[in-house]
């Protein structure tokens, strides 16, 4: 790893929220440290479906620059979104909401967006395109890591990810922030 093993304070209040609800589905550290990097590249609203019990926040918001960025995080699961909100109540920079998805629809359009693997299936592409400006990112993590083209998952090829990595409105890669974990990377283009 070529990042320091300390995590940023919130990060550590964010997995010891998440404990007490009982939540153990969240974002890994490697994939952390890039939520925060591209978090501190941004000046507008940053946006996330499904927030968990908030650790996924947690590095975005240690990313923020003393710019005007603000983050947006909606989690439709009342006790976990309850505990994120308690995490980030002294926070004006970020608001959790308890809903699904949808409730972003009017908020955006956005700088970056992070949504989970789980997500894209529930969320379409297209749905996703008219969320983020030209220029926005969309993060797509707990992907597994996928070395063929088309990608395979289970010897079968993967239909979101082929169109995610194919869709002419997005420049897009797969990362690897650790060898068993991959994230897909897409920025909006203009047109």
């Amino acid at each position: 790893m070529s990042a320091p093993p300390q995590l940023p304070e919130l990060v550590t209040r964010a997995f010891d929220a998440s404990r007490r609800a009982g939540y153990v589905s969240f974002t890994r550290n490697e994939t952390g440290r890039l939520l925060a990097t591209l978090a501190a590249t941004r000046s507008g609203t940053i946006a996330e479906f499904g927030t968990g019990a908030g650790i996924g926040t947690a590095w975005l918001r240690s990313g923020l620059s003393d710019n005007d960025a603000t983050i947006l995080t909606a989690e439709r699961e009342p006790a976990l979104a309850k505990a994120a909100a308690e995490l980030f109540a002294d926070d004006d920079r970020v608001d959790v909401l308890e809903a699904d998805w949808t409730i972003l629809a009017d908020r955006g359009p956005f700088d970056l967006l992070l949504l989970d693997a789980d997500s894209i299936e529930e969320v379409g592409i297209d749905d996703i395109a008219g969320l983020v400006r030209t220029g926005g990112v969309v993060v797509i993590d707990d992907l597994m890591p996928c070395a063929s083209w088309p990608p395979l998952v289970h010897g079968r090829v993967d239909p979101v990810r082929e169109r995610w990595l194919t869709d002419e409105r997005f420049a897009s890669v797969e990362v690897m922030p650790a060898a068993d974990s991959s994230v897909l990377l897409a920025t909006r283009l203009g047109g």
